[in-house]
């Protein structure tokens, strides 16, 4: 290739390349939009594909891609808490003006302000805020409303406890979660240690509490935000891995430890309080935490280590407006399906409609994108 068709070829690649502004961290934004990929349909999209490569979808790929009835971990169960944690990988950049002698009006302030929108995206997104009906509105049933509550008590502990207790409360909100769900007996008069579906203490205090604004599903949300909690404290905990540790190898040797503790305890800790993600248990926050910091290590290692971004840059453009793509992608498919219905493509529709709704989000926060315009709570 001749010297001016390299440099030609060079400028074309330059006009694709993510241009982010520090503070931001390439590796998180990818990550977070490779996670926010499957829910703009993209599990769709990549099993419609492996369907028609395979001719059927081997039985450990329809379990990843599927949630576990009660019991059990697939890889879409790390969708939910793979959000919660690079929330709190963000949190030590975020609030780091708020430790140091600054007044704690303009973080207060702040704070309601994310936790009040987070709620009420989350009353939009799946409590059926929108239809103004009581009958049909979920108060608490979301992911985002479980990122508020996260983000509240990580952003509260971050400013006013030293960082050399933050990993001790961590372990605190898992050990009073596992002591409330495992040893105080039920008022049911069953006994402690009930953890079925239909009867167990954070299913009793959601309905004692939420009542018939429930989501009438077997996820629970108020006992369980001990749970939230803890898993964007891991997240902060890697935020300052990642902060503090200046040499980039050793960010992602520290990574990929405390994955591997989180791995073993979650493990340890499952043959007494077993990993289900429908009550949040503590071995699954510690659980999912651990794959968690791997796949962050791994993101840190290609982008920030290698400095290899051309893979991640679709993802990057994602996980840039990531609240854009988990509200917009469920809104925008369901325009689509009623759309495509209409003009009479029938069953067919189940079949294209990921595949637009995918590429027309992500054309949407590319340019969003190339304008710098992004859109936050």
């Amino acid at each position: 290739m001749s010297t001016s068709a390299s440099q030609k070829c060079s400028e074309e690649m330059k006009r694709f390349a993510p241009v982010v502004l520090p503070p931001r961290i390439l590796s998180v934004d990818a990550l977070r939009g490779f996670d926010m990929f499957w829910i703009m349909q993209g599990k769709e999209v990549v099993l419609t594909i492996l369907g028609l490569i395979l001719g059927r979808i081997p039985p450990i790929l329809q379990y990843h891609f599927s949630h576990p009835e009660w019991e059990g971990f697939s890889g879409w169960d790390l969708i939910m808490p793979l959000f919660l944690f690079i929330t709190g990988v963000t949190i030590p950049f975020s609030v780091e003006k708020y430790t140091s002698g600054h007044a704690k009006y303009p973080f207060y302030r702040r704070l309601f302000r994310r936790v009040v929108l987070l709620w009420i995206l989350g009353m939009i997104a799946q409590g059926h805020l929108l239809s103004f009906d009581l009958n049909k509105i979920h108060f608490f049933s979301n992911t985002l409303q479980a990122i508020a509550v996260g983000y509240f008590v990580s952003s509260i502990v971050l400013v006013y406890l030293p960082i050399r207790f933050q990993p001790l409360l961590t372990l605190g909100l898992l050990i009073l979660y596992w002591v409330w769900m495992m040893f105080i007996p039920l008022p049911t008069g069953e006994g402690s240690g009930i953890l079925l579906p239909e009867r167990n203490w954070a299913m009793y205090i959601d309905e004692l509490i939420l009542g018939r604004f429930r989501d009438g599903t077997h996820y629970t949300w108020i006992l369980s935000g001990l749970g939230f909690s803890a898993t964007v404290m891991l997240g902060t905990h890697a935020g300052y891995i990642i902060k503090f540790v200046h040499k980039r190898n050793l960010v992602v040797l520290y990574l990929t430890l405390a994955g591997v503790i989180c791995l073993l305890f979650g493990w340890l800790w499952s043959f007494h309080f077993p990993i289900i993600k429908h009550i949040w248990s503590s071995s699954m926050a510690l659980w999912a935490g651990g794959w968690s910091y791997l796949l962050l290590a791994i993101f840190f290692l290609l982008i920030d280590v290698f400095g290899f971004t051309v893979w991640a840059f679709p993802f990057i453009v994602v996980g840039s407006n990531a609240i854009l793509a988990y509200i917009g992608a469920p809104f925008l498919k369901e325009v689509l399906d009623f759309a495509l219905v209409k003009v009479g493509l029938g069953t067919a529709t189940q079949l294209v409609t990921p595949f637009i709704t995918l590429i027309s989000m992500w054309l949407l926060l590319y340019f969003l994108y190339t304008k710098k315009w992004f859109i936050r709570v």
